[in-house]
């Protein structure tokens, strides 16, 4: 799915390295035979991301394991992977790919225009559960006319098509199921997974870019996050991809062995409503219950002096950007008097699903208390990683869920109603169907910052705030990523000396 989700598909913002970590002389190279341990708490549900794989399978395989046509730098930029050069035609509506030679899959077959297609039709199937599916709908045909050549047709010109295709893994056309196998084109290949402990990787010697540093990587999963900070602790792992509290940075305070930088975010923490269920079908109830949750003093509490309140799904690294954290802002008495205009004098009762792995449970009992403030009963549902991925994100059986949202650029969400949140609103729509229409940078800016104004007037969700970005590392280690880039952790560049 293209939109990631913590633990389904988000990644938290926090990535440790230990100074543990294995290390060779340091006038020497990196070194085949030295391994990375990465802790994390996001387990793939499945190996294939564009079908319920979730965080895990983006954090692990993106990158590492898979590769797509184009890549997104740190800082955002996109730039080319699996092509070598393409052409648009003067209407926008012809892309012309020219793959890139001598690129072999994990199974050795070498990579064709056939593969692209496939992985790109895919996506598109009618049958495909893919969040990508809309995102890429204005595609209408591609077509494989050699080996090396790829044309894709669209219906409607896209100013987001290059950056949408750098989320869309290029598979074997030939792997039968991506979800249990992998056969992709990165740096590493997948030697093996031991569900609920460890996932392997090892260098691809066929790789075509430059080699990986570390000649293994393993994966090694927990369900708890003391779990997880204990093993960097002891040296059970080297790596750890999220930590949930400032508290939990403590133990790797001394300078000598670690350095603290903070990089850019794009993990937006939500109490996401069901649009399509009352009481929450009125945006009356929807900016109340926003008004009723005080978001500074949330954030202030899980991450201290760090992360922001935002007040919207753009987060300050999109272009279209607007400090909205004024708008349906902490405010108890406004919270009531809208129940009460909205038909609920004396609150109403409400279950909230709650993914079971933290921060939520703690915040689910913040929001509970808050909203007992305006005369809002709060049930709270602690539910699995599986069970939230089938009961709310496909079957829609849900009042209200806290959940992650990763990638940068996800405000057009919004503009789907078939989204799990079943926001609709014709208006934003609209705009953001225009939006991908533009012809400039300036006009697609323009028209989003125009939607994201509509979406927060509905408070079509409460956006509680964005995480922060922070990345600890020994001394030892260098190449890691400060920035969060669509919830992908790349170990490829990890030097250890």
């Amino acid at each position: 799915m293209k939109f990631q989700i913590r633990r389904l598909t988000a990644a938290l913002s926090v990535v440790i390295l230990s100074a543990t970590a294995c290390v060779s002389s340091p006038s020497s190279s990196a070194s085949a035979s030295c391994a990375l341990s990465v802790g994390s708490l996001y387990e793939p549900q499945n190996l294939d991301n564009a079908g319920g794989g979730g965080q895990g399978a983006a954090e692990a395989l993106g990158g590492n394991v898979y590769e797509a046509l184009f890549r997104l730098t740190e800082a955002g930029a996109v730039e080319k992977s699996l092509v070598s050069d393409y052409t648009v035609s003067p209407d926008g509506l012809t892309y012309t790919f020219v793959l890139r030679r001598g690129v072999r899959f994990h199974s050795g077959t070498p990579m064709t225009s056939d593969d692209v297609r496939h992985s790109l039709r895919r996506i598109l199937a009618g049958t495909s559960t893919s969040s990508r599916k809309n995102v890429l709908d204005m595609i209408k045909s591609v077509d494989a006319p050699d080996d090396h050549t790829v044309v894709v047709r669209l219906s409607s010109r896209s100013i987001s098509l290059i950056y949408d295709l750098s989320q869309v893994w290029i598979v074997n056309h030939t792997l039968a199921d991506p979800k249990t196998a992998e056969d992709g084109t990165g740096p590493y290949r997948l030697a093996s997974w031991k569900r609920g402990a460890t996932l392997t990787m090892e260098r691809f010697g066929g790789y075509w870019g430059a080699a990986p540093k570390c000649g293994q990587v393993m994966f090694r999963y927990y369900t708890e996050a003391a779990a997880l900070n204990n093993a960097l602790l002891s040296g059970a792992v080297d790596v750890v991809t999220s930590v949930q509290s400032p508290d939990a940075l403590a133990p790797f305070s001394d300078t000598s062995a670690f350095r603290i930088t903070e990089g850019t975010s794009t993990t937006k923490l939500l109490l996401a409503f069901n649009c399509r269920r009352a009481p929450f079908d009125k945006p009356l109830v929807r900016r109340a219950v926003s008004a009723a949750i005080d978001d500074a003093k949330l954030l202030r509490s899980i991450w201290g002096e760090r992360g922001m309140v935002i007040g919207s799904m753009v987060p300050p690294s999109d272009p279209w950007y607007e400090d909205l954290s004024g708008k349906n802002a902490y405010d108890v008495e406004a919270a009531k008097r809208m129940l009460a205009e909205a038909g609920y004098p004396d609150g109403f009762t409400m279950t909230l699903d709650t993914p079971q792995y933290d921060p939520h449970p703690t915040i689910a009992e913040f929001v509970k208390s808050e909203l007992a403030k305006v005369g809002i009963t709060v049930t709270i549902d602690i539910i699995s990683a599986d069970e939230w991925y089938s009961r709310v994100f496909q079957h829609h059986d849900f009042a209200a869920t806290l959940q992650e949202h990763v990638n940068d650029r996800d405000i057009r969400y919004y503009g789907d109603p078939g989204f799990y949140w079943g926001y609709d609103n014709p208006e934003v729509s609209d705009l953001i169907r225009r939006s991908e229409s533009a012809k400039t940078t300036q006009e697609q800016t323009e028209l989003l910052r125009r939607a994201n104004h509509e979406i927060v007037e509905d408070a079509a969700s409460d956006w509680l705030y964005l995480n922060p970005q922070i990345v600890v590392a020994s001394a030892h280690v260098t190449g890691y990523a400060a920035n969060a880039v669509q919830a992908q952790f790349p170990v490829y560049g990890i030097d250890k000396r």
